[in-house]
Protein backbone atom coordinates (compact mmCIF):
# COMPACT_ATOMS: atom_id res chain seq x y z
CA UNK A 1 0.00 0.00 0.00
CA UNK A 2 0.94 3.69 -0.96
CA UNK A 3 1.05 4.73 3.26
CA UNK A 4 3.72 2.70 3.74
CA UNK A 5 6.07 4.81 2.52
CA UNK A 6 4.47 7.95 3.83
CA UNK A 7 4.31 6.67 7.48
CA UNK A 8 8.01 6.88 8.96
CA UNK A 9 9.04 4.79 11.61
CA UNK A 10 11.74 6.22 13.36
CA UNK A 11 12.50 7.08 16.82
CA UNK A 12 12.16 10.64 18.19
CA UNK A 13 15.66 12.76 18.71
CA UNK A 14 14.80 12.73 22.32
CA UNK A 15 11.98 11.40 24.84
CA UNK A 16 8.71 13.49 25.51
CA UNK A 17 7.79 14.17 28.97
CA UNK A 18 4.12 13.28 28.24
CA UNK A 19 1.04 14.49 30.20
CA UNK A 20 -2.51 13.30 30.16
CA UNK A 21 -4.91 15.35 31.58
CA UNK A 22 -8.13 13.36 32.50
CA UNK A 23 -11.18 13.44 34.91
CA UNK A 24 -13.77 10.25 35.36
CA UNK A 25 -16.09 13.03 34.72
CA UNK A 26 -15.26 12.57 31.16
CA UNK A 27 -15.86 9.19 30.68
CA UNK A 28 -19.54 9.71 32.51
CA UNK A 29 -20.93 11.68 29.29
CA UNK A 30 -20.15 13.54 25.91
CA UNK A 31 -21.86 16.18 25.34
CA UNK A 32 -23.68 15.29 21.96
CA UNK A 33 -27.20 13.01 21.88
CA UNK A 34 -25.91 10.26 20.08
CA UNK A 35 -25.44 8.17 23.47
CA UNK A 36 -23.30 5.19 22.16
CA UNK A 37 -20.15 7.97 21.07
CA UNK A 38 -19.91 8.98 25.21
CA UNK A 39 -17.72 5.83 25.28
CA UNK A 40 -14.90 6.85 23.46
CA UNK A 41 -13.60 8.19 26.14
CA UNK A 42 -13.86 5.30 28.50
CA UNK A 43 -12.59 3.26 25.74
CA UNK A 44 -9.78 5.16 25.18
CA UNK A 45 -8.60 5.21 28.44
CA UNK A 46 -8.86 1.03 29.20
CA UNK A 47 -7.02 1.45 25.94
CA UNK A 48 -4.15 3.62 27.15
CA UNK A 49 -3.76 1.33 30.08
CA UNK A 50 -4.12 -1.70 28.23
CA UNK A 51 -0.74 -0.69 26.11
CA UNK A 52 0.49 0.50 29.69
CA UNK A 53 0.92 4.18 28.52
CA UNK A 54 -0.34 5.26 31.58
CA UNK A 55 2.39 3.90 33.76
CA UNK A 56 4.83 5.93 30.96
CA UNK A 57 2.81 9.28 31.01
CA UNK A 58 2.06 12.17 33.66
CA UNK A 59 -1.72 11.86 34.41
CA UNK A 60 -2.75 15.25 35.28
CA UNK A 61 -6.57 15.57 37.43
CA UNK A 62 -8.34 19.14 36.05
CA UNK A 63 -10.71 21.34 38.52
CA UNK A 64 -13.85 23.03 36.81
CA UNK A 65 -12.39 26.12 34.99
CA UNK A 66 -13.11 28.96 36.96
CA UNK A 67 -15.84 32.15 35.93
CA UNK A 68 -12.35 34.43 35.47
CA UNK A 69 -10.90 31.74 32.32
CA UNK A 70 -14.30 31.48 30.68
CA UNK A 71 -15.08 35.16 31.02
CA UNK A 72 -11.61 35.77 28.76
CA UNK A 73 -14.15 34.45 25.82
CA UNK A 74 -17.56 34.39 26.84
CA UNK A 75 -19.28 36.95 28.31
CA UNK A 76 -20.70 36.41 32.10
CA UNK A 77 -23.80 36.49 30.53
CA UNK A 78 -23.44 33.65 28.27
CA UNK A 79 -22.34 31.97 30.96
CA UNK A 80 -25.11 32.44 33.78
CA UNK A 81 -27.43 31.30 30.53
CA UNK A 82 -25.67 27.93 30.61
CA UNK A 83 -25.59 27.78 34.27
CA UNK A 84 -29.22 28.46 34.21
CA UNK A 85 -30.31 25.92 31.84
CA UNK A 86 -28.20 23.30 33.23
CA UNK A 87 -30.32 23.78 36.30
CA UNK A 88 -33.06 23.22 34.55
CA UNK A 89 -31.87 20.29 33.16
CA UNK A 90 -34.27 19.67 30.40
CA UNK A 91 -33.90 21.22 26.41
CA UNK A 92 -31.50 21.83 23.90
CA UNK A 93 -28.82 24.37 24.10
CA UNK A 94 -29.18 24.90 20.30
CA UNK A 95 -31.77 23.52 17.41
CA UNK A 96 -31.60 20.30 18.52
CA UNK A 97 -27.89 19.37 18.73
CA UNK A 98 -26.43 19.90 22.27
CA UNK A 99 -28.96 18.88 24.55
CA UNK A 100 -28.97 20.21 28.51
CA UNK A 101 -28.83 17.47 31.55
CA UNK A 102 -27.88 18.19 35.57
CA UNK A 103 -24.61 18.39 35.66
CA UNK A 104 -23.72 19.79 31.62
CA UNK A 105 -22.16 22.99 32.95
CA UNK A 106 -19.28 21.64 35.10
CA UNK A 107 -19.09 18.95 32.97
CA UNK A 108 -18.32 21.41 30.13
CA UNK A 109 -16.15 23.68 32.33
CA UNK A 110 -13.91 20.48 33.08
CA UNK A 111 -12.69 20.04 29.56
CA UNK A 112 -12.16 23.34 29.39
CA UNK A 113 -10.06 23.08 31.99
CA UNK A 114 -8.51 19.92 31.08
CA UNK A 115 -7.00 22.30 28.07
CA UNK A 116 -5.89 25.22 29.79
CA UNK A 117 -4.15 23.01 32.36
CA UNK A 118 -2.55 21.16 29.44
CA UNK A 119 -1.47 24.17 28.25
CA UNK A 120 -0.25 25.48 31.53
CA UNK A 121 2.18 22.18 31.65
CA UNK A 122 3.68 22.57 28.47
CA UNK A 123 4.02 26.29 28.87
CA UNK A 124 5.90 25.36 32.23
CA UNK A 125 8.22 23.04 31.04
CA UNK A 126 6.66 20.70 33.62
CA UNK A 127 5.69 18.50 29.80
CA UNK A 128 6.80 18.41 26.69
CA UNK A 129 3.51 16.90 25.46
CA UNK A 130 0.06 16.76 26.37
CA UNK A 131 -3.36 15.70 25.52
CA UNK A 132 -6.67 16.74 26.93
CA UNK A 133 -9.28 14.07 25.02
CA UNK A 134 -12.17 15.94 26.42
CA UNK A 135 -11.29 19.40 24.81
CA UNK A 136 -11.41 20.64 21.37
CA UNK A 137 -14.51 22.41 21.65
CA UNK A 138 -14.10 23.85 18.37
CA UNK A 139 -17.64 24.68 17.23
CA UNK A 140 -18.32 27.14 20.53
CA UNK A 141 -18.90 30.98 19.30
CA UNK A 142 -18.64 34.03 22.03
CA UNK A 143 -22.32 33.76 22.76
CA UNK A 144 -23.42 30.50 20.56
CA UNK A 145 -23.66 26.38 21.49
CA UNK A 146 -23.17 24.98 18.53
CA UNK A 147 -22.47 21.56 17.35
CA UNK A 148 -22.02 19.45 20.86
CA UNK A 149 -19.53 22.61 21.90
CA UNK A 150 -20.17 24.66 24.97
CA UNK A 151 -17.57 26.72 26.14
CA UNK A 152 -14.53 26.98 23.33
CA UNK A 153 -11.38 25.51 25.50
CA UNK A 154 -9.17 25.94 22.58
CA UNK A 155 -9.46 29.95 22.89
CA UNK A 156 -9.62 29.83 26.20
CA UNK A 157 -6.33 27.89 26.49
CA UNK A 158 -4.54 30.84 24.28
CA UNK A 159 -5.64 33.54 26.15
CA UNK A 160 -3.95 31.97 29.33
CA UNK A 161 -0.89 32.11 27.50
CA UNK A 162 -1.29 35.53 26.83
CA UNK A 163 -2.06 36.62 29.99
CA UNK A 164 0.42 34.73 31.66
CA UNK A 165 4.34 35.13 31.56
CA UNK A 166 5.97 33.26 28.86
CA UNK A 167 4.72 31.85 25.43
CA UNK A 168 3.05 34.42 23.35
CA UNK A 169 3.27 32.80 19.68
CA UNK A 170 1.12 30.03 19.40
CA UNK A 171 -0.17 27.99 16.82
CA UNK A 172 -3.58 26.35 16.05
CA UNK A 173 -3.81 23.17 14.07
CA UNK A 174 -7.12 22.15 13.57
CA UNK A 175 -7.97 18.40 11.98
CA UNK A 176 -11.40 17.74 12.69
CA UNK A 177 -13.46 16.67 9.61
CA UNK A 178 -15.67 19.83 10.22
CA UNK A 179 -14.42 22.98 10.34
CA UNK A 180 -13.10 24.61 13.00
CA UNK A 181 -15.52 27.76 12.65
CA UNK A 182 -15.95 29.06 16.60
CA UNK A 183 -12.45 29.62 17.00
CA UNK A 184 -12.05 30.96 13.58
CA UNK A 185 -14.38 33.81 14.64
CA UNK A 186 -13.30 34.17 18.40
CA UNK A 187 -9.37 35.05 16.66
CA UNK A 188 -10.24 36.40 13.33
CA UNK A 189 -8.75 40.02 13.83
CA UNK A 190 -5.82 38.89 15.74
CA UNK A 191 -2.30 37.59 14.63
CA UNK A 192 -2.81 33.87 15.60
CA UNK A 193 -2.01 31.42 12.93
CA UNK A 194 -4.91 28.74 12.69
CA UNK A 195 -5.37 26.22 10.04
CA UNK A 196 -8.43 24.36 9.54
CA UNK A 197 -8.61 21.08 7.04
CA UNK A 198 -12.14 20.11 6.93
CA UNK A 199 -14.60 18.71 4.62
CA UNK A 200 -16.12 21.20 2.65
CA UNK A 201 -18.80 21.83 0.40
CA UNK A 202 -20.68 24.95 1.54
CA UNK A 203 -23.83 22.88 2.94
CA UNK A 204 -21.78 20.60 5.22
CA UNK A 205 -21.84 21.46 8.58
CA UNK A 206 -21.50 24.06 9.79
CA UNK A 207 -21.06 25.38 6.18
CA UNK A 208 -17.96 27.82 6.58
CA UNK A 209 -14.83 27.53 6.46
CA UNK A 210 -14.08 28.44 2.52
CA UNK A 211 -10.46 29.09 0.95
CA UNK A 212 -11.34 32.94 0.65
CA UNK A 213 -11.96 32.98 4.31
CA UNK A 214 -8.34 33.72 5.90
CA UNK A 215 -9.13 36.55 8.72
CA UNK A 216 -9.95 39.97 9.10
CA UNK A 217 -8.12 43.35 9.86
CA UNK A 218 -4.43 42.53 11.42
CA UNK A 219 -5.92 38.94 11.56
CA UNK A 220 -5.74 39.08 7.56
CA UNK A 221 -4.02 35.78 6.28
CA UNK A 222 -3.51 34.26 9.62
CA UNK A 223 -6.95 32.16 9.64
CA UNK A 224 -6.05 29.35 6.91
CA UNK A 225 -9.37 27.20 5.61
CA UNK A 226 -8.28 24.08 3.40
CA UNK A 227 -11.41 23.19 2.08
CA UNK A 228 -11.23 19.43 1.19
CA UNK A 229 -13.93 17.25 -0.81
CA UNK A 230 -15.62 14.13 0.28
CA UNK A 231 -13.20 10.81 -0.39
CA UNK A 232 -10.62 13.62 -0.22
CA UNK A 233 -8.38 10.24 0.82
CA UNK A 234 -4.88 9.95 2.96
CA UNK A 235 -2.79 10.54 0.28
CA UNK A 236 -4.36 14.39 -0.80
CA UNK A 237 -4.92 14.97 2.82
CA UNK A 238 -1.26 14.49 3.57
CA UNK A 239 -0.12 16.71 0.28
CA UNK A 240 -2.07 19.50 1.76
CA UNK A 241 -0.84 19.12 5.05
CA UNK A 242 2.40 18.95 3.74
CA UNK A 243 1.65 21.81 1.11
CA UNK A 244 0.44 24.55 3.30
CA UNK A 245 0.76 23.56 7.11
CA UNK A 246 3.99 22.98 7.06
CA UNK A 247 5.51 25.99 5.14
CA UNK A 248 2.86 28.15 7.05
CA UNK A 249 3.92 26.77 10.60
CA UNK A 250 7.47 27.28 9.78
CA UNK A 251 7.16 30.79 8.69
CA UNK A 252 5.10 31.78 11.37
CA UNK A 253 7.50 29.98 13.89
CA UNK A 254 5.15 29.17 16.93
CA UNK A 255 6.77 29.07 20.82
CA UNK A 256 3.58 26.14 21.16
CA UNK A 257 1.63 23.89 18.74
CA UNK A 258 -2.09 23.65 20.07
CA UNK A 259 -3.78 20.76 17.92
CA UNK A 260 -7.26 20.08 17.88
CA UNK A 261 -7.19 16.40 16.95
CA UNK A 262 -10.59 15.38 15.65
CA UNK A 263 -10.50 11.62 14.29
CA UNK A 264 -14.25 12.23 12.58
CA UNK A 265 -11.91 11.87 9.34
CA UNK A 266 -11.38 8.18 9.61
CA UNK A 267 -13.17 5.98 7.51
CA UNK A 268 -14.95 4.29 9.44
CA UNK A 269 -16.80 7.59 10.99
CA UNK A 270 -20.49 8.03 10.26
CA UNK A 271 -20.75 11.79 10.33
CA UNK A 272 -17.86 12.76 7.66
CA UNK A 273 -16.50 11.46 4.48
CA UNK A 274 -12.68 12.33 4.21
CA UNK A 275 -12.09 8.35 4.35
CA UNK A 276 -8.71 9.03 6.39
CA UNK A 277 -7.12 5.55 7.85
CA UNK A 278 -5.01 5.55 11.08
CA UNK A 279 -2.03 5.63 8.77
CA UNK A 280 -2.82 9.32 7.93
CA UNK A 281 -3.22 10.02 11.26
CA UNK A 282 -0.23 8.62 12.39
CA UNK A 283 1.78 10.68 9.94
CA UNK A 284 0.16 13.81 10.56
CA UNK A 285 1.13 13.03 14.25
CA UNK A 286 5.01 12.72 13.05
CA UNK A 287 4.68 15.73 11.06
CA UNK A 288 3.67 17.49 13.97
CA UNK A 289 6.24 15.98 16.29
CA UNK A 290 8.66 17.06 13.63
CA UNK A 291 7.62 20.44 13.19
CA UNK A 292 7.59 21.15 17.07
CA UNK A 293 11.22 19.79 17.67
CA UNK A 294 12.15 21.87 14.74
CA UNK A 295 10.29 24.88 15.83
CA UNK A 296 9.83 25.23 19.41
CA UNK A 297 11.48 22.76 21.57
CA UNK A 298 9.08 19.86 21.50
CA UNK A 299 6.16 22.21 22.69
CA UNK A 300 2.84 20.87 21.39
CA UNK A 301 -0.77 20.28 22.60
CA UNK A 302 -3.63 18.00 21.77
CA UNK A 303 -7.25 17.80 22.32
CA UNK A 304 -9.95 15.16 21.41
CA UNK A 305 -12.92 16.73 19.01
CA UNK A 306 -14.66 14.57 16.37
CA UNK A 307 -14.88 11.14 16.13
CA UNK A 308 -17.96 9.28 16.36
CA UNK A 309 -17.32 5.18 16.28
CA UNK A 310 -15.64 4.82 19.96
CA UNK A 311 -13.41 1.74 18.77
CA UNK A 312 -11.81 4.05 16.03
CA UNK A 313 -11.51 6.87 18.68
CA UNK A 314 -9.98 4.61 21.19
CA UNK A 315 -7.68 3.43 18.30
CA UNK A 316 -6.24 6.38 16.87
CA UNK A 317 -5.75 8.14 20.42
CA UNK A 318 -4.25 5.56 21.62
CA UNK A 319 -1.39 5.94 18.97
CA UNK A 320 -1.31 9.11 19.19
CA UNK A 321 -0.17 8.37 22.89
CA UNK A 322 2.61 5.90 21.68
CA UNK A 323 4.23 7.88 19.06
CA UNK A 324 4.19 11.07 22.05
CA UNK A 325 5.62 9.04 24.55
CA UNK A 326 7.79 6.93 21.79
CA UNK A 327 6.21 3.69 22.61
CA UNK A 328 5.59 2.90 19.41
CA UNK A 329 9.04 2.89 18.19
CA UNK A 330 10.36 0.54 21.64
CA UNK A 331 9.99 -2.82 22.51
CA UNK A 332 6.45 -3.11 22.18
CA UNK A 333 6.36 -1.44 19.14
CA UNK A 334 4.31 -5.18 17.43
CA UNK A 335 1.53 -4.46 19.60
CA UNK A 336 0.48 -1.50 18.28
CA UNK A 337 -0.32 -3.10 14.41
CA UNK A 338 -3.48 -4.43 16.17
CA UNK A 339 -4.69 -0.63 16.48
CA UNK A 340 -3.62 0.15 12.47
CA UNK A 341 -6.06 -0.17 9.70
CA UNK A 342 -5.28 -3.20 7.03
CA UNK A 343 -7.19 -2.02 4.61
CA UNK A 344 -7.59 1.69 2.94
CA UNK A 345 -10.56 3.27 0.79
CA UNK A 346 -9.96 3.21 -3.04
CA UNK A 347 -8.33 6.13 -4.14
CA UNK A 348 -11.53 8.73 -5.91
CA UNK A 349 -9.72 10.40 -8.70
CA UNK A 350 -12.26 13.06 -8.72
CA UNK A 351 -12.06 13.74 -5.27
CA UNK A 352 -8.05 14.22 -5.20
CA UNK A 353 -8.40 16.55 -8.04
CA UNK A 354 -10.91 18.79 -6.53
CA UNK A 355 -8.24 18.85 -3.03
CA UNK A 356 -5.39 19.68 -5.33
CA UNK A 357 -7.30 22.56 -6.70
CA UNK A 358 -8.02 23.67 -3.23
CA UNK A 359 -4.56 23.17 -1.84
CA UNK A 360 -3.62 25.40 -5.06
CA UNK A 361 -5.91 28.42 -4.58
CA UNK A 362 -4.57 28.43 -0.76
CA UNK A 363 -1.26 28.76 -1.66
CA UNK A 364 -2.00 31.36 -4.36
CA UNK A 365 -4.58 33.38 -1.74
CA UNK A 366 -2.10 33.04 1.37
CA UNK A 367 1.55 31.42 0.98
CA UNK A 368 2.10 34.32 -1.82
CA UNK A 369 1.09 36.80 0.93
CA UNK A 370 3.29 35.00 3.41
CA UNK A 371 6.43 35.17 0.42
CA UNK A 372 6.40 31.12 0.37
Amino acid sequence: MWFSRVYRNVPRRQPNRVALVWHEAYAQRGFSSMRPTWSRYSASYEAFAAFGLLDRIQVHRPEPASITDLTTVHPLEFVDWVRRLDAEGTGFFDRADTPVWPGVYRRATLAVAGTALAVSLVASGQATCAFNPAGGLHHAHRERVSGFCIFNDLVVAVRRLQREPGLRRIAVIDLDGHHGDGTEALLAAEPILTISLHQYDGRFFPGTGAAGDHGVGTGQGYHVNLPLPRNTGDRAYLEAFDEVVVPLVRSYHPELILVQFGVDGHFGDHLVALRLTTHAYERLVEGLLDLADELCAGRLVFTGGGGYQPHNVARIWTLLLGHLTGEIHGAAASAYDTLRDREAPREDPAATATARRAVDQVRHLVLSAHGL
